[in-house]
């Protein structure tokens, strides 16, 4: 049966490879995807054989592709794999996407994710030429039920020319009401966000979209990107019991309750470790404040150990995916899926005291970190939310293994190659060594912290060296770098294909 209860929404059905023609060469396109989930299932193929079609005829063909977040190999990947993408923005992961933007095919502009949608709205971007927008059903009121991601959807709905739906039937009907569809406004115009806690709705259960700006609708029926999450390592395990820890202490000095505070994870196996440690754990009536909704978190509202998450989009393994799609009005009584100008808002962040927990790429001693570029130039993913909730958590903790490819590679180094998260806002950062509470501390107290406790035993003497002879050269003794060695660690590695001293 039609997922489509509208007649005049009806009257647009038409394949993707028709629709694909109302989007042109040069063309800005907002397309909907989170983290995998919710991103257009049928267009951007279509699409990809469209410009593929032009360049072999020796056209022109090129798209800025501004999304949530990431999204999938049959979106970000196809449209990547044909040079269709001139700019992309705010946030990707696919590997051909990012081969691209490493080879300077396509442009990126690296936003936090909480910007994207404003800037959007405020022009900054340009005139939004096309919405790509994937729901689960159209009522007959001509409203929209969302799907399994929100990101920057509604301010794409609000600012395009034009309107291409993908309507998924793969997406569970049960979904409908567990959104809440609240948009910001141009600066001198907002008021205060009036979330005071996770569950706190304040919107809509519905995208209103301008039905004079609609020019099609496909009917799909494909399944979200979801990835397993790999078996917890002992790694993983180990930082998740530090961070337990660590909670567990700030409870103790009477600096958080004892049902915690809002709780933000970023992405990844790590982050998902966390998780099933909170889960396992001695903590009660949790909360959530965060991105995305991940295993963990469905593991601990089955346990009752979470009473609400609110986040802008799922990240699931196939196992927890088939779980939502079959339970989501139980689960949308514990689950709340906004905009990410609200999910990640810096006001709401602030208000609640999120404790933030993010992955990283490398932390130098000082607490700087790098969550985004391989060895200070070529670009992984991107920052993500991360720097939203870093800077406006009431503690933001970064977390990594202390050594990458084999021991070949040290997470914690003297200078990080980019800087994504300035010493300024990084209070916590643990390895599987230990856990360096950086808090109160000056500069060189937080040097002694991180090497001591957060560096692989195989390069704590070299960053000691480094940090005796940075003390010795250094024009001024507040944070001292010989900046003749600051980056001795990256060009060995450059050089030898190890930060290790021969």
């Amino acid at each position: 049966m039609s997922r489509i209860a509208s007649d005049k929404y009806r009257s647009k059905v038409m394949s993707a490879e028709e629709a694909a023609k109302f989007i042109n060469n040069g063309d800005r396109v907002g397309f909907s995807g989170f983290t995998g989930a919710g991103y257009p299932k049928a267009l951007p193929d279509a699409l990809a054989a469209r410009i593929k079609e032009a360049h072999d005829r020796g056209e022109e063909f090129k798209i800025a592709s501004y999304t949530g977040a990431s999204t999938a190999p049959e979106h970000d990947g196809a449209l990547a794999a044909v040079d269709g993408i001139s700019m992309r923005m705010p946030y990707q992961s696919d590997p051909i996407m990012r081969n691209k933007i490493n080879a300077g095919v396509s442009e990126y502009n690296d936003v936090h994710l909480s910007h994207s949608g404003p800037q959007v709205r405020a022009g900054f971007w340009g005139e939004l030429d096309v919405a790509v927008i994937e729901v689960t059903a159209i009522t007959e009121e001509g409203t929209a039920i969302p799907s399994s991601s929100v990101g920057n959807n509604n301010v794409y709905l609000e600012k395009a020319q034009r309107i291409i739906l993908e309507v998924n039937a793969w997406q569970s009907l049960d979904l409908e009401g567990m959104h809440d569809i609240y948009s910001m406004g141009l600066p001198g115009s907002n008021k205060a966000i009036p979330i005071n806690s996770p569950g706190e709705r304040i919107g809509s259960r519905y995208y209103d979209i301008d039905w004079d700006r609609v020019v099609a609708v496909i009917e799909t029926d494909a399944e979200d990107r979801n990835t397993p999450f790999k078996p917890l390592d002992q790694d993983s395990k180990t930082i998740a019991e530090e961070l337990l820890d660590f909670l567990a202490n700030e409870v103790k000095q009477g600096r958080m309750p004892k049902d915690l505070l809002p709780m933000q994870s970023g992405v990844g196996n790590i982050a998902n470790a966390v998780l099933v440690g909170l889960n396992n754990g001695p903590f009660e009536r949790l909360t959530s404040y965060t991105e995305v909704i991940q295993d963990g978190m469905v593991d601990m509202i089955d346990s009752g150990k979470l009473l609400v998450a609110s986040a802008t989009a799922f990240s699931l393994s196939p196992e927890a995916a088939t779980r939502m799609n079959d339970n989501a009005k139980h689960y949308g009584r514990h689950i709340v899926l906004r905009p990410q100008e609200i999910s990640n808002n810096p006001e709401v962040i602030r208000r609640l005291g999120v404790v933030s927990c993010n992955g990283m790429i490398e932390a130098d001693i000082y607490g700087n970190v790098n969550s985004t570029h391989i060895m200070g130039s070529r670009m992984q993913n991107g920052i993500g939310g991360s720097g939203d909730f870093t800077r406006n958590a009431y503690i933001s903790c970064f977390v990594s293994p202390s050594l990458a490819k084999n021991g070949d590679i040290s997470a914690i180094v003297p200078m990080v190659s980019h800087h994504d998260h300035t010493e300024h806002d990084v209070q916590v950062i643990i390895t599987e060594q230990g856990l360096a509470d950086l808090r109160g501390l000056s500069p060189k107290q937080r040097a002694k912290k991180i090497i001591a406790n957060c560096a692989h035993p195989d390069y704590r003497p070299l960053l000691e060296e480094y940090l005796e002879q940075a003390n010795a050269k250094a024009n001024g003794a507040h944070t001292p770098h010989d900046l003749a060695e600051a980056h001795g660690f990256h060009r060995r590695f450059l050089e030898s294909g190890s930060m290790k001293k021969a």
